[in-house]
């Protein structure tokens, strides 16, 4: 199974979508590198930075997924690092 290592930028604006976010990274803990939370209180925002190494289609349906919180804005930036690794 090939991965690929890649961080995803979160915007959340919607305070209500915080539980189904992290529901959504829960589910997909396995492939989290790390995670950055920092919440901008003057704004009334949260920007969340996730590192990930996972399959490249599994990375695609998170950000989806995330993306289609009301809300939450979502972008990713994928490494040239690809993994050949065997299961």
């Amino acid at each position: 199974m090939d991965t690929r290592v890649a961080v995803m930028s979160i915007i959340v604006e919607n305070a209500d979508t915080v539980e189904q976010l992290n529901g959504l990274l829960h589910e997909n803990g396995e492939y989290i590198i790390g995670r950055m939370g920092i919440p901008y209180r003057k704004r009334g925002i949260n920007i969340i930075s996730i590192a990930l190494d996972a399959p490249p289609n599994t990375i695609s349906a998170l950000a989806g997924r995330v993306g289609n919180l009301p809300g939450v804005s979502v972008k990713t930036a994928y490494s040239g690092v690809i993994s050949h690794e065997q299961e």
